[in-house]
């Protein structure tokens, strides 16, 4: 069956991992994140659009030097061009998942830890 079906919830507060791309498309991809405590994600721009959905946790949001506190049922859309960051602003894992349209990473990747995180960006391999 192409496509991807899962509870997205349940994968979100159960995964551990600072990143994991769960599912890549032509056109979108579905990637989950665990940050830390004072954690950031680190300012950045992107070429395209994505989408941010806040499962567990608090953080602070900036979205072109506007910050915003967001928590648990939050969702956050950056359009392309947007410099932004999410920082872990509370006292338990930050849990989330985005949706990056076109697709940001190379299929697969894990990263574990933050300190894990290297550069590999999408090169039109999807999961099918």
């Amino acid at each position: 069956m192409p496509g991807y079906i899962t509870n997205i919830e349940k994968a979100t507060l159960e995964n551990k991992d600072y990143r994991r791309v769960l599912y890549t498309a032509k056109n979108s991809q579905l990637v989950l994140m665990n940050l830390q405590p004072g954690e950031e994600i680190g300012e950045e721009t992107h070429t395209l659009d994505q989408f941010i959905r806040i499962e567990q946790g608090q953080a602070k949001v900036i979205l072109d030097g506007k910050e915003t506190e967001v928590q648990d049922d939050f969702a956050i859309v950056i359009p392309a061009g947007t410099k932004h960051n999410v920082i872990n602003s509370g006292d338990n894992e930050l849990k989330l998942y985005s949706i990056y349209s076109p697709p940001e990473h190379k299929d697969g990747t894990v990263h574990p830890t933050k300190a894990d995180e290297k550069e590999e960006h999408f090169d039109g391999q999807t999961t099918e």
